[in-house]
């Protein structure tokens, strides 16, 4: 039997049909490679998340900060030229986030939400490295870094290469390019290692070392318009070889003036063509169709990259690859497709995780059904769908559902669920799609739309989030650790980063060492009275006390049984395992309430004063929270 490495390569050839110099035999011996455990890795129901925005986390290394020239391509199309002409640079790390640098005002003044998204900050793989430490004390034991490929946008998202890590993420950026303008990049055995890739390297080995686990963020739905595959459909039209690998609309026809050449871009977003999709009968579908797959080219080359990082040096032994996958836009993409990848993977570590980002712009009002992706396809979704009966009642300026319909809407999220994958799920508390977690706490009575920033929505407010919405973000955490699924902290919300939806939640990370100014431009270039930007330190302490809460009592929280019991206007429940037992109260009222503790719990984890304790129950404070332990 060939070794998992060898295994997992024949099953891409064989699963595009490809011809191999294996023997006649290998098809036997193979059996199509075995079906892959439907049940999530186990370390994946005590994981503890932080999301890591590369762009905007730390710069480690300023020597490789992009360049003008490193962007072309992204939105917005300004060009090297005129962004040179305008006088760009890396913006500063510490600048007041809404007003715009020299280059900005010569570039286009008075629109920050244009020019935002020319900004580069310099966060890089070495900041990552550095903030290793910070992130082990923190109680972290998972990370999960939002795409780290070659791509031209500050999000990465529009991959100019899927082989390789972006130039400008590692420590020489022009020796990158050199090194991969030597590659075929449609033949994995010409790929090289550049020192992008190997900073790369090193960091999973060093996040290991932590016991640690790492996961790269993929789009296998589209690239960007420099992916080397779709500049080359550009170059020579029909007759590139990868002609058959994208959503092409029409072609152009040389006999007349005008250019028809037209594509699907995701979203309708140009800079993001779509690759090709096809039915079960190999026909072209419309969309996503749900049972079909990616093309034959594209989803051989997806396949080899996910390769490329399971096991790097091709040993079979994974154990110097990263942990899995976070893959976007997974509605988007056959299902097929996700089966093959899952076969693929589980081939060469049956312990990597596959993490499909499962829900769409209505969120939180509709939301796709994560279910059906659970088991053949994914081991966890991105579970956002609890997050708007908390919000709602947690509202710190009035519940506005009770305890009990919260408990119940709740709860059949839940019980539609498979049971085997619901401790898996990441629980989500804010991401780069979403306003940060105390901005939208400081927003609950506005309902949720999609892309809340000012130039959406009236009145939506984007100062320094008050005492009240703080209070009600720590009250989402504590929940958020109590309740079932693996918790997911968003990069600075630990210590009270706020903003609004894209590109506001994208701000450079706060860091103790930095002094940063304070934020008193608008987004209208008007002003507003100075908001401080530092750390918060009480903050940072009481996540860490809750994310340690969670690792300690993974058992419990993560897999024991849950019961609930919200009365009036206390949202309480209880976490019970083999010898131990948790009772969480949530008050959402305005005034004091008095609930029931078993007669021995002890105090464990609380928002607010700490509970008066009379004999077998305790005097919750208005909007505070309180976890009681009760045996081991």
């Amino acid at each position: 039997m060939p070794g998992l490495r060898t295994a997992a390569l024949l099953a891409v050839a064989l699963l595009a049909g490809c011809e191999t110099s294996v023997p006649a035999d290998a098809d036997v011996e193979l059996g199509g490679l075995p079906e892959p455990s439907r049940v999530p890795p186990a370390w994946t129901a005590e994981a503890v998340w932080y999301q890591v925005f590369p762009e905007r986390f730390r710069n480690g290394d300023p020597a490789n900060d992009p360049t003008p020239e490193s962007m072309e391509g992204a939105w917005p199309q300004v060009g090297a030229d005129s962004l040179r002409a305008a006088g760009w640079g890396p913006q500063g790390w510490t600048s007041d986030w809404y007003a715009q640098a020299g280059w900005e005002q010569a570039l286009r003044p008075d629109d920050v939400y244009f020019t935002a998204q020319a900004r580069r900050y310099g966060g890089d793989l070495q900041g990552v490295m550095d903030a290793l430490p910070y992130l082990d004390s923190l109680g972290v034991n998972a990370l999960y870094l939002n795409p780290v490929n070659d791509a031209p946008s500050l999000h990465k998202y529009d991959a100019r290469a899927y082989h390789h890590v972006d130039p400008h993420f590692g420590p020489d950026p022009e020796g990158d390019r050199e090194m991969i303008a030597l590659e075929d990049p449609d033949s994995p055995e010409t790929w090289s290692t550049t020192a992008a890739d190997g900073l790369l390297l090193d960091l999973v080995e060093a996040v290991h070392q932590r016991g640690m686990r790492i996961v790269l963020d993929y789009s296998f739905n589209h690239t960007g318009t420099q992916f080397w595959a779709f500049q080359d459909v550009l170059d020579n039209g029909q007759a590139s070889p990868y002609a058959d690998w994208y959503a092409i609309d029409a072609w152009d026809d040389p006999a007349t003036p005008a250019d028809e050449f037209a594509y699907t871009g995701w979203a309708g977003v140009a800079e993001l063509p779509e690759f090709r999709k096809v039915d079960l009968t190999g026909d072209v579908g419309a969309g996503a169709p749900l049972d079909g797959n990616l093309a034959a080219g594209p989803k051989d080359h997806a396949l080899a990259v996910v390769l490329r990082w399971l096991d790097p040096d091709g040993d079979g032994d994974p154990a110097d690859g990263v942990d899995g996958f976070r893959l976007d836009v997974a509605e988007q993409v056959p299902l097929g497709f996700w089966r093959d990848l899952r076969r693929v993977t589980k081939a060469v570590n049956p312990e990597a995780a596959l993490i499909g980002e499962i829900w769409w712009q209505d969120w939180p009002e509709t939301m796709s059904d994560p279910a059906p992706y659970l088991g053949d396809t994914f081991d966890s979704v991105m579970h956002y769908r609890p997050f708007r009966p908390l919000r709602q009642l947690l509202d710190p300026y009035g519940a506005q559902i009770s305890p009990v319909d919260a408990a119940a809407e709740i709860g059949d999220l839940y019980a539609g669920l498979p049971a085997s994958h619901l401790p898996s799920l990441m629980s989500m508390s804010g991401s780069h799609d979403t306003p940060r977690l105390a901005t939208t706490m400081l927003n609950a009575g506005v309902p949720y739309k999609g892309e809340e920033t000012p130039r959406n929505r009236t009145g939506y407010d984007i100062s320094r989030p008050d005492a009240a919405a703080f209070q009600a973000a720590r009250l989402f955490r504590l929940l958020q650790v109590t309740l079932p699924g693996a918790p997911q902290v968003y990069y600075g919300d630990e210590v009270g980063m706020w903003g609004a939806d894209d590109p506001d939640n994208r701000k450079p990370m706060v860091w103790p060492d930095l002094d940063y100014a304070p934020e008193t431009a608008m987004p209208d270039s008007t002003t507003r009275p100075p908001d401080r930007v530092a750390p918060d330190a009480d903050l940072l302490a009481w996540t860490r006390r809750a994310l340690a809460l969670r690792r300690s009592h993974a058992d419990l929280f993560a897999r024991g049984t849950l019961t609930w019991q919200p009365t009036g206007d206390v949202l309480r429940f209880v976490r019970q395992s083999t010898g131990q037992a948790a009772v969480v109260v949530v008050n959402v009222s305005d005034g004091p309430q008095r609930v029931g503790v078993p007669a021995g719990a002890r105090l464990a984890l609380s928002v607010g004063p700490v509970p008066e304790r009379v004999g077998g129950s305790a005097t919750l404070a208005p909007h505070a929270g309180a976890v009681f332990l009760v045996g081991s």
